[in-house]
């Protein structure tokens, strides 16, 4: 399905203070980061959704401004980008927005290249995005069939090489995956991923089915 470009995308700013003060921690930013955009995956609100993205996205660029070389804040900004361009959907909202998430996640991998959730969301966009803006499905399944050897609890990894499956029509294997990402993530009890998790095993199924 084609990716929608619109020019159209406003983010709304937070009412932080601009500089960091001398107690900030990186990690702690960074972990905050995190947190609130997991928070924002698994709220059900349109607001809440934005407020919690908002919210990390300051944090993480706080971080940076502390630590430009810290890969860890540059991902979790990539992925607070990604989420805000989503929020209304899958189809992206803003061109500009899209580069400047693409390159913090070619920030994060340029200084730290093992990093495996950078490298599991490289290798989403390569299955997902078409060969005009970078994707390359093959590679990118390589890549994923790769990080779920080295890192065999994965989440996200599986669910982009299911749907990625899934897409080409071999269902039974993308089912297998996302069960597994679907166990997964209700071990570690992840509600944005429990959530994802079955939304894709039921169009799983339902393609299967027809």
């Amino acid at each position: 399905m084609p990716l929608v470009l619109i020019f159209a995308l406003v983010l709304a700013s937070l009412n932080l203070p601009h500089a960091a003060s001398a107690s900030d921690s990186v990690p702690q930013l960074t972990a905050e980061s995190i947190r609130e955009c997991e928070l924002g995956r698994a709220a059900q609100q349109r607001a809440a959704r934005v407020a919690h993205f908002e919210r990390s996205q300051a944090l993480a660029e706080r971080a940076i401004e502390l630590n430009e070389r810290s890969a860890r804040a540059h991902f979790a900004l990539f992925c607070t980008l990604g989420e805000q361009l989503r929020v209304d959907g899958e189809n992206l909202t803003s061109l500009f927005g899209f580069r400047r998430m693409m390159k913090e996640l070619d920030r994060a991998l340029e200084l730290e290249p093992g990093n495996l959730d950078a490298l599991s969301a490289k290798a989403t966009f390569l299955v997902r995005l078409p060969s005009l803006l970078g994707g390359d499905q093959e590679q990118g399944e390589r890549l994923l069939e790769m990080i779920i050897r080295r890192d065999p609890k994965s989440v996200n990894a599986r669910l982009s090489l299911a749907k990625s499956y899934c897409s080409r029509g071999n269902h039974q294997p993308a089912i297998v995956l996302a069960s597994e990402a679907l166990q997964l993530a209700q071990a570690d009890q992840r509600t944005d991923f429990i959530l994802e998790a079955q939304a894709a095993l039921a169009q799983m199924r339902a393609r299967q089915a027809h």
